[in-house]
């Protein structure tokens, strides 16, 4: 059996490493704290699942969904878009439905970039944009993130000329950084300058912790090469309904459906006539982020108590730890001793040593017994006082 090379010569997925983890864990002790995934664990809202019970009808059942998507779920992206963000997009020309976010995040180099083009990222990052760059076999121009940086790439590192698309991650898994509107102005221009294709996930833009919400490459003023990802995986805790979108330049958004014809990804009706409803619905999303707070306090509070540091921004749907000593394998080993799954900095690319990434998706109840782990798992051990002499 001949095997594509790019995908022989694939790296591991690290969420299938962690699930390994996960396995022994479970079997050893039976239970097990799990902050390694991103994955929302509250019960979808009672609204929500009428909705998606109301969208099973026969048509949407037999027919075949059309690549453009429904004009109705077109159009309820694009009230969300201008709700939000204040961003006016042509629903017809500008936004394409998607199965969740990872769809065209993975087929964007398939289309984009010619044999002899790079694709421009960053590490630690989100996998799917690497690797679905190396199985289309394209090379890419790593640029490698600190917290010196703020987490956030340097414009001036981007070998502009060579890439065709140059990615970022707003905000930013892992870490939780926000990138500017300025950075995200002057990332647009020298895309466009190059010939290079802006391409953004934003699909934690729901989830921030400070006073400033995150801005949206969709607001620039010039939208030219530049296309935005967001799914309501994240938003609003649908993971298993697998509805996202694309949307920006029009004519990005007209490659990307053309596609549809020969992969055949358009998301099924019954999904795209639930998802106008929840797009159209922000209520959920506030109440929330409001739980992600305080979960995510929870775990900061802890994490300073037992030495390390927050070493991330305050957006998205992780808290990002820089560990004494920098043995970020060692720290993940401790805490699983103690049942509480994590991911190692390491695992997620270069720049990711010395780190730890922790969910806050689990229930509230589960969170605030991690945070008691990670200061039990973390505490010097009692000096035994001498024994008295007789």
């Amino acid at each position: 059996m001949r095997l594509n090379p790019a995908i022989a010569e694939s790296p591991e997925y690290p969420l299938h490493r962690v699930a390994e983890f996960r396995r022994q864990a479970l079997t050893r002790s039976g239970d097990l704290i799990d902050l390694s995934l991103g994955q929302p664990t509250e019960p979808v809202p009672a609204g929500i699942r009428a909705a998606i019970a109301a969208a099973i009808d026969p048509a949407s059942l037999s027919l075949y969904p059309q690549p453009g998507g429904t004009a109705e779920l077109r159009e309820a992206i694009a009230g969300w878009l201008r709700r939000r963000f204040g961003a006016a997009v042509d629903p017809e020309r500008e936004v394409l439905p998607t199965l969740g976010a990872k769809e065209p995040i993975a087929t964007l180099a398939r289309i984009f970039a010619g044999p002899a083009d790079r694709i421009s990222l960053a590490t630690p990052s989100y996998p799917v944009a690497e690797r679905s760059a190396r199985l289309a076999g394209r090379d890419v121009a790593t640029q490698v993130l600190s917290s010196a940086g703020a987490w956030l790439p340097d414009p001036e590192a981007i070998p502009w000329g060579d890439v065709s698309v140059v990615w970022l991650v707003n905000p930013h898994n892992p870490t939780g950084a926000v990138a500017s509107p300025d950075l995200l102005a002057e990332l647009a221009e020298r895309c466009r300058g190059s010939g290079a294709i802006f391409a953004v996930d934003e699909t934690y833009s729901e989830f921030w912790f400070a006073a400033a919400a995150p801005s949206s490459a969709l607001e620039l003023e010039n939208r030219g090469g530049v296309v935005v990802f967001n799914s309501l995986s994240k938003r609003s805790g649908l993971a298993g309904l697998r509805s996202g979108f694309a949307a920006g330049d029009a004519r990005i958004i007209a490659r990307l459906r053309e596609l549809r014809r020969d992969v055949g990804t358009t998301p099924p009706a019954l999904v795209q006539r639930a998802s106008a409803v929840v797009w159209e619905d922000d209520e959920h999303v506030a109440v929330a982020r409001e739980r992600y707070s305080l979960r995510r306090r929870l775990l900061v509070e802890a994490a300073h108590r037992s030495g390390f540091e927050c070493a991330g921004g305050d957006a998205g749907l992780f808290v990002w730890l820089a560990v004494p000593g920098g043995e970020d394998e060692a720290a993940f080993e401790a805490l699983l001793e103690h049942s509480l799954l994590t991911i190692p900095g390491s695992w997620l690319g270069a720049g990711g040593e010395g780190h730890l990434r922790l969910s806050i998706t689990p229930a509230t109840d589960r969170v605030a017994a991690a945070a008691r782990i990670v200061e039990d798992a973390t505490r010097p051990p009692r000096e035994t006082a001498p024994a008295r002499q007789a």
